[in-house]
Order: C-alpha cells, then structure tokens, then sequence
C-alpha cells in the first residue's frame, strides 16, 4: 500500500545510509555507547550523592529528635511534681513551645505533639501551620505499636498549600494527667532537594557535553581514516571506468600513504599491462584484417586455376581428378574461412552496420530449415520446426539474423544425433526467439561459457562434417549484439544442447524476458534458470548451473 511504503522509506534510507557508511556506524556506535555509559555513572554518581546527603540528614535529625523528646519529658515530669498541675493545654503549649525554640530561626524543623488516642478533649499542637496530615498513618501505627523511634521520608504539608519534601521522626511521648502523646519532628529537605537537582543538572549537562565531544571526536578520528579510503575507492572505480590514470593523492608516511603509494603502484603496473595488451590487440585485428585481405588477390589466382582443373577433371588420371576435388573443397573452406575472418575485423574496428527492416523471424528460419535439409538427410537426423501461426515480426537485419540461425541449425545438425533437432519459435510483447534444442552429446561443467570463443572446439580431435571455420557462433553473438538482443546456450552431458537467440522487436529496446525458456521443458523440473541477463560488460558470460548467458549489449555504430 502507498502508506506503507511512505512509512517505510525513511527507515529503509537510514538502514542503506547505515550499511554504506562506515563513518555513520562508527560515530552512531560510539555516541550509543557513550550515552549507556554516561548514564550508568550518572545513576551511580547522583545515587552516592543522594545517600551521603540524606545519611547525614538522618543522623543529625534523629540525634536532634531524641534530644528534643528527652527535653519534653524532662519538661512534663517537672510540671508533674509543682504545687499544682497545669491544665492538657497549658502542658501541651509549653511542650510545643519549648521544642520549637530548639529549631532558631529560621527554623530547622516543625513539630506535631498528637494525641494517640485521637480524643476531642485532648490537645494537639503543631508550629509554623504545620497539617496534621505531614505524618504518614503507617508511621503512626508503627510509633503507638512499637513505643519506639521511628522516621520515614514523607511530603510536608502546610495549612497555607504550601508543600516540601522531608523526613518526620516520631516517638511516644507520655503526659501525665492527660494520657499518651506522640512527639513528631518535620525536618524539611529542600535544601537538600536544591542541592541534588543542582548536581542532576550538572551531571546531565555534564554527560550531554562529553557524549557529544566523544562522537564528535568519533566523527573527527574515522573521518581521518575513511576520507582516504574513499578518495581511494572513487579513484579505483574511475579507475574501473577506464580513467586509466587516475591515482590517489599519498599524504605524510603513514599506513594509508603507503597503502595509496601501493594503489598507486598497483594502478600504474595494470595502465602499463593494459596498454600492451591494447597495442597487440591491434596488432592482432590489424594483422587480421590485412592478412585477410591480402590472401583475396592471390586466392582468386589459385580459385580460377583450380575451377579450370575442377572443371576438366574427367580428363585427369584418377589420382589427380582427386586431387583437383580436394582442392576445390578446401579452397571453399579457405574462402569462407577469409570472409569470417573479415567480419570478425570489421566487429574489432566496430564497423558492422545493421541494414535493418521488418523480418519474419518465423518464415526465415523455415527457409533456413529448407536449405538445411539436405544436410540432415544426409546425416540421418529430422529437423521440427515448432510454430504458432501468425507473423513473428522484428526490425533487424535480416542476413544477420539468417546467418545466426543458420549457424545453430548447422551446428546442432553436425552434433545433433539421430533423434533430431527441435527448433521453437516464440514471441511476446517485446521480443521474438528461437530455441534450437539438439540431443546429442550436449556440453560438459564450464563448456557453455566456452561456446562463443573463436576457434573453439569441445573435442579438437573431432572431425568437422560441415567444414566449419569455428568463427559461426563468435560472429553470432557479435550479430545480436548488434541488434541488442541475446544468444544463450545450455548443455549437459548426454542430453544434448539448447541454444536461445532472443531480438527486440525494435533494434535495442531492452528485453524483459525471453519469450521462450532455456532449459528444456522436460528438464525444468530439474534445473532453475534465470530468463533475463542481468547488466554486464559486453561479452561477458554468466553461469546459472550449467547454463552460461552473454548480455549483449549494443555496440555504436560508425
């Protein structure tokens, strides 16, 4: 849904942004680590501080609580043996007065003289407005049941809204005449609560600071390192491109300057071995094509003379009619051997030109299986031909395309067998194809990629019934790459061989799929392969099992 790919492009551009730069991994990394370990010492520092705060708090509070009760006793026995008894009030006031002289001024704490029995005529009083309701009911009952000190951390409250945070010390006090009290000391902790929220903040800012100096000095140090190694890889894909000379900058004397001067020296080795092989690669086409072109001259002396003989041949003793046959058939082979030689140049110098208009790529390869036919016969193979009706329509050149089929019809006739030759044509919206599936020796591991080399043979010993100059499928593949199109070979040994030519239906329109499959169909099950190229240089192969595919790819024309 488009929601959800929205939703999804964000996480998916940081989740490429962090596979592809290991200057992001490594300062993301460090500030993620050093945020876990800034955290984990500030909890630790403001816990020490929070502890060393409050245990002193607490021994001077409790020390302060059981001097005052201690006090208000002293003043409840002496008020007990006078003369006469003061009234529940009086005694209560007194006691309350007394203790909160104790705190100064400003006052140090507050105190709450309660009654336990919670009766209406006994008294209770508290200083600076200070509610009842400061002490916590747990702390009361743990004070009337336990007749003992006891403290807890609690909220003050105030008869004027006012609240703080602090610690309330109670103990059981007895007042004669009246009955059981209970003493409680508010010590109130906000400045202490100052104190830690001031250390809180210096921590947190503390810790935001370090953690963004440690990734910014991350940032800074990676950088260091990654910047060359970028340089370095920009420079090796130029490189790569044919910028034969580019080279990395070398700066100082360190690891990566040595490292850069290796490149360096790695690149200007592979500019010098490239050049050379550039320069025989010349030598070889230009040799190539003036060799082939010089042996015309002479070539068409020795065929005239040899027409002559082939000719008057039935005048000739039997040994020399022979002689002049053999002539004749090698000089046909020869001849055919300079005209591909001669294509195979013009494909190096990337003058072959397509003369393209509309083809039916179906009635071609009928004719070329008509003029095929007595060949097979002669071998004692069959040639199928299997094709929906209708016009199978392209814009190519069309002795192109009939010198492609009538290479793979050729070849697969010669090492086809007895049990015949299957050729496919299919078509779809884009392209049109031609399978020729023969079933005879096929291809071992690794020939498939060999198909296509010029000259090459899967048995050099093996004899050639057709008289093939090894040039056929080399000026095959040139020719669909000229049309941007694919020729694809599959093979295994003893089941035979498949090869797949696939055209545009419009020279160079890139081709999703071939409308045809490569593997045979009574081998699917057992082999998967894939059915369209991925991109690759030109003439370059790829092996899926045993299948090898060449992307072809359109060559300018001159």
């Amino acid at each position: 849904m488009p929601w959800t790919d929205a939703l999804l492009t964000g996480p998916r551009l940081l989740l490429r942004m962090w596979r592809r730069s290991l200057l992001l991994r490594v300062t993301a990394t460090t500030l993620v680590l050093s945020a876990v370990v800034m955290t984990v010492l500030g909890f630790s520092l403001l816990s020490r501080v929070t502890t060393g705060l409050l245990s002193s708090k607490d021994r001077i509070a409790v020390g302060e609580a059981a001097a005052g009760l201690g006090e208000a006793q002293r003043l409840l026995d002496a008020a007990d043996t006078g003369p006469t008894t003061p009234s529940a009030s009086r005694l209560v006031d007194s006691v309350v007065s007394a203790l909160a002289s104790r705190a100064g001024s400003p006052g140090q704490f507050d105190v709450l003289l309660l009654s336990s029995s919670g009766a209406a005529d006994e008294p209770e009083r508290g200083t600076n407005l200070v509610a009842v309701s400061s002490v916590p009911t747990d702390l009361r009952a743990a004070v009337v049941s336990s007749q003992r000190q006891s403290w807890t951390y609690s909220e003050i409250r105030f008869l004027d809204g006012r609240t703080t945070p602090g610690l309330v010390i109670g103990a059981p006090l007895d007042i004669p005449t009246v009955g059981a009290y209970e003493l409680y000391y508010l010590f109130p902790l906000a400045q202490e609560q100052d104190t830690l929220d001031l250390v809180r903040g210096a921590v947190v800012l503390t810790g935001v600071l370090l953690v963004g100096l440690l990734a910014f000095v991350a940032w800074l140090v990676t950088r260091q390192v990654v910047a060359p190694v970028r340089a370095a890889a920009q420079t090796a894909s130029r490189f790569s491109e044919g910028h034969l000379s580019e080279r990395v900058r070398v700066k100082g004397d360190d690891d990566l300057a040595r490292l850069a001067s290796s490149f360096n020296g790695m690149a200007a080795s592979l500019q010098r071995q490239i050049k050379q092989l550039e320069g025989l690669s010349r030598v070889q086409q230009r040799f190539v094509s003036d060799v082939s072109h010089e042996l015309r001259t002479p070539l068409t002396t020795i065929r005239m003379a040899a027409d002559v003989m082939f000719e008057h041949r039935s005048e000739f003793e039997a040994p020399t009619a022979r002689a002049a046959e053999l002539l004749q058939t090698q000089l046909d082979r020869f001849e055919a051997l300079l005209v591909d030689l001669l294509e195979i140049s013009r494909f190096d110098a990337g003058a072959a030109v397509l003369d393209a208009d509309q083809v039916d790529v179906a009635s071609l390869v009928g004719r070329v299986l008509e003029g095929s036919g007595p060949l097979a016969d002669r071998l004692g193979t069959s040639l199928r031909l299997h094709a929906e009706d209708g016009q199978y329509l392209v814009n190519g050149d069309s002795r192109r395309i009939d010198r492609i089929v009538r290479n793979l019809i050729d070849n697969a006739v010669e090492h086809g067998g007895a049990r015949g030759i299957d050729v496919t044509v299919g078509k779809n919206e884009t392209a049109v194809a031609v399978t020729v599936r023969d079933y005879g020796v096929g291809l071992r591991p690794g020939e498939s990629s060999l198909v296509f080399n010029r000259f090459w043979r899967a048995d050099p010993a093996r004899a050639r019934t057709t008289g093939g100059t090894g040039l056929g499928l080399a000026i095959s593949l040139e020719d669909a790459r000229l049309h941007g199109g694919w020729l694809e070979a599959w093979g295994e040994p003893g089941r035979g061989a498949c090869f797949r030519l696939t055209l545009p239906r419009r020279i160079r329109t890139p081709i999703a799929e071939s409308p045809l499959p490569l593997a045979p169909d009574d081998l699917a099950s057992e082999s998967t392969l894939e059915q369209a190229p991925a991109a690759h240089v030109p003439g370059a192969t790829a092996r899926i099992d045993a299948t090898a595919r060449f992307a072809i790819e359109s060559r300018s024309e001159s």
